[in-house]
């Protein structure tokens, strides 16, 4: 790719027009939104980028000892090393990717176990509404509602567009819930908690929103 096309020398940088949904192979579950008449939710705009952003920077994990444990109100609690996890079922999810600092990142191919698939191993108790998500980076956590963590196209993805997730995006694994706000997609996750009361994680303690649809500009307390 040449520098005009390319000013930045980014691999992740996309020239042209964004990837389509009908452009897809069949066995990729596409997002609903991607099939949106307007892609870009209110107040946002179009990165041709992938930025970086996060509260506390890449944490060190040593993947000998990666684990992602499910516990809270769950028949069976346990979890996963990394070679456990890498041969539970793959999916691949097409989906845009929306930043409440205001950007968006159209088609996006994620590549990782649906989160549909996960929770079969664990049975969540009928009263669980909510999850939070803890990573690895100094006890971090965000909250999301159960029907968002568990829809179609929301899993935990270890690749984007064919390659590894790096560190600074989030690997080796992070959340993607392409529905509500990029933050809600933890990065670096190593735990899955079952609630029947929503709890507040960093950002919603911070006056982030507590559930954080995109399309209804869900980014603060106050909206």
């Amino acid at each position: 790719m040449g520098l005009f096309n390319n000013p930045f020398g980014d691999e992740k940088y996309q020239p042209g027009e964004p990837p389509q949904p009908d452009e897809q192979p069949a066995e990729i579950i596409v997002s609903p939104d991607t099939r949106r008449a307007n892609r870009i939710p209110p107040g946002q705009s179009r990165t041709r980028r992938w930025p970086v952003l996060d509260a506390y920077g890449p944490p060190h994990i040593e993947m000998a000892r990666w684990r992602l444990e499910v516990r809270g109100l769950v028949d069976k609690p346990g979890g996963f090393t990394w070679d456990e996890f890498l041969r539970l079922p793959q999916v691949k999810v097409f989906s845009d990717f929306h930043c409440v600092t205001r950007w968006s990142r159209l088609g996006n191919v994620w590549a990782g176990v649906a989160t549909r698939e996960l929770v079969k191993h664990f049975n969540p108790q009928p009263e669980a509404r909510y999850v939070l998500l803890h990573a690895y980076d100094n006890g971090w956590t965000t909250n999301v509602p159960v029907e968002a963590f568990l829809s179609e196209d929301a899993l935990l993805a270890y690749q984007h567009d064919g390659q590894p997730i790096s560190i600074e995006h989030g690997g080796p694994v992070r959340v993607i819930i392409p529905r509500l706000y990029a933050w809600k997609s933890a990065k670096w996750i190593c735990g899955i908690e079952f609630l029947s009361e929503d709890q507040a994680g960093y950002w919603e303690n911070g006056g982030y929103h507590m559930n954080g649809d995109p399309w209804r500009e869900q980014r603060f307390r106050w909206d």
